[in-house]
């Protein structure tokens, strides 16, 4: 199986994984840096652009450069998770492993965020921009472990695909 696909391949799949994660979260942080700058030709169109994603509630944003980052700080902490996720996941496990933990861990990275959630609105504590971040990251990082097999399984299949067709 390994010559069919190489390991470059699968190197590469992460890679471009992490890049598009590493953007995305650049994006996030670009809004405030160039509102702040007076370049709101693009960071307008950013902030609106996450605000489809986000409820952008400035009083659950962190802020940077005098600014609120495009997202919240519970999103935020959610992609910087699946950034860090991709960056120290090739240091755990290799990238050519395709077979998923259990999911018992992601419901399980699921319990905090649902907890400081919780207890938010049911009165009984009130969640911080570092709870919300350090939920959304431990969320965000879990993700990236069961995100970066199926990437490398979807490169794989195709990969055979079109081997198949040559």
């Amino acid at each position: 199986m390994a010559t069919i696909f190489p390991c470059s391949t699968r190197v590469k799949a992460w890679a471009i994984g992490l890049a598009v994660v590493v953007f995305w979260v650049g994006l996030i942080v670009a809004a405030p840096l160039l509102q702040a700058e007076g370049i709101n030709a693009v960071a307008t169109p950013l902030y609106h652009f996450f605000g489809y994603i986000c409820h952008q509630i400035p009083e659950r944003s962190l802020h940077l450069a005098g600014h609120q980052l495009a997202v919240c700080s519970r999103c935020f902490g959610v992609y910087f998770g699946l950034a860090a996720g991709f960056v120290v996941y090739p240091l755990w496990r290799r990238v050519d492993e395709i077979e998923p933990l259990p999911r018992i861990w992601l419901i399980l990275a699921i319990l905090p965020i649902t907890v400081d959630w919780s207890l938010t609105v049911f009165g009984i504590w009130e969640n911080t921009h570092v709870s919300r971040f350090v939920t959304g990251t431990i969320l965000g990082f879990a993700c990236a472990v069961f995100i970066i097999p199926a990437i490398v399984e979807i490169t794989r299949n195709l990969t055979l695909r079109n081997t198949r067709r040559t």
